[in-house]
Formats: structure tokens, sequence, C-alpha cells
């Protein structure tokens, strides 16, 4: 299929764009209504904008008409609470789907790696439109955490880890990444997380703020990487093998009904 996709991306397949200063906004997101909602570690959200304007942050597709990630409707609680954090969402003027906030609590590097995970973001998205891809705003303070991204979920040689002190900001097309965070804590890491649809208007807004790949990332001791790795290998292989067991008992028991 053929959909509009951002030079800015062709390489990368994410950029880094100039901090904002976090401390001069007000901490919006303490006052939001989160609802339990489970990614890649233990997880809150808090929905800005949902499918139909609920306070729930199921993907679009899966509401009734199912559709794209576009054109999200504000979540009118959430909304009043956080105009700063709404206005961050508009500022590229690129089509808004989900928004929300999320709040990851602190884990490591282990987990983080075992729970990474692509997006969806595209499904029912039509032929010849904006690739939808996702803003990343750090809102608390955690520059010794850090987003990873993998083009190949078991190669760590692809991995890439981006650090998220507060007013970072990212876009990355998550649909191309494995992605998850290691938060190092010690208290609960929120970002402001927006469904963008490329288009000019995302050009314009990367281009303003010097969007760019990251040179270089923080270090961690290869033995600590091929380790974990090996352990996350193990994990999953062992999760399959349950899952395969269940299923297999399941077929045995729909042929003796």
């Amino acid at each position: 299929m053929s959909y509009i996709r951002s030079a800015a991306f062709a390489d990368s397949g994410y950029v880094v764009l100039d901090t904002y200063n976090q401390a001069a906004d007000p901490e919006e997101w303490l006052d939001l209504t989160f609802v339990d909602w489970k990614s890649s570690g233990d997880t809150r959200f808090a929905p800005i904008a949902s499918a139909f304007g609920q306070m729930e942050c199921n993907g679009f597709w899966n509401h009734t008409p199912p559709r794209a990630d576009k054109d999200g409707v504000w979540v009118q609680g959430n909304v009043e609470r956080a105009p700063i954090l709404k206005a961050r969402a508009e500022e590229p003027g690129a089509n808004v789907g989900r928004c929300r906030v999320i709040e990851l609590q602190p884990n490591d590097y282990e987990t983080a790696v075992y729970n990474l995970h692509q997006d969806d973001n595209n499904r029912l998205n039509p032929d010849g439109t904006g690739w939808i891809v996702r803003g990343f705003f750090n809102l608390s303070d955690n520059p010794d955490s850090v987003l990873i991204l993998r083009e190949d979920r078991f190669d760590p040689s692809t991995e890439v880890r981006i650090p998220l002190p507060a007013g970072s900001r990212l876009i990355v097309d998550t649909q191309r990444f494995w992605h998850a965070v290691w938060h190092t804590g010690p208290e609960p890491r929120f970002s402001l997380i927006t469904s963008w649809t490329s288009g000019p208007e995302l050009d314009e807004y990367i281009e303003k703020y010097n969007g760019k790949p990251q040179e270089s990332n923080p270090p961690l001791d290869q033995k600590v990487i091929d380790d974990t790795q090996t352990e996350v290998n193990r994990r999953l292989a062992e999760r399959a093998a349950v899952l395969s067991a269940k299923g297999k008992a399941k077929a045995q028991t729909d042929d003796e009904d």
C-alpha cells in the first residue's frame, strides 16, 4: 500500500526534537483521571482524546464503527484539567488520533526488553493517506530512563536508547520499531503520547524543532546486554511453550465434545 510518509523517518524511523522547558508548565497530569490499561509494563493511562470522547483507551478499530487511529475526540473531563497538554498535542497541526498520558512504574532492563512490542497504528488506515506515527513528550524528569527502540526484536545491535529528561520530544514510527521504556524510577514516569498523521504539517513541525536521529546511545555494558537477551529469549520460549500446550489441550477438548 502507498502512504504519505515523512522523509525525516526514511532512514532512522524516528527523530529527536529540541527539548522544551517542561518546568515552566504546570503538572497537569497529576490532576487527570486515569484508567487501568496495560501496555508494556505496569501502566495506567489518562485519555486526552479517544475514539468517541469517552474515558477509555481502546484502539479505534475495536469500536463500532471500526476506524483508523485518526480524528480522535477530546475527552472533556481530562481536557478541562490539561489545556496545555491538549495544546502540545495540537501544536504540529497534524491530525490527532489517540492521545493519552501514560503512567509507568519503575522496571528494569530485562523487563523492558521482554516487553518490547510494535504498535498497530495503521490498521484500517486508508491507502494513499498519511502514515500514523507517535509523538512522545516526557513530562516527569527521568534522565536516567530510556526509550528502547529495536528494528529487530531479537538483535541488540539494532537497539537505540533515548534518554527521557523532562521536556524531551520524540516522534517514532512505532509500527516499524519494537519499543518499550526502561524506567529506573523511583517514582512513576509520565509521558504524553499522541498519534499523528504524517504530512506537510508534521514535516514543518519536525523541521522547526530540528528533528534528527540521536548521535549515540548512552553506554551500557555489552555483557549486560548479552545476558539480558539470553534470559529474555529463554522467557519468551517458555511462554510460547505454555501457550502452545494450552492450545493443544483446548483442541483435544473440542475434539472430544
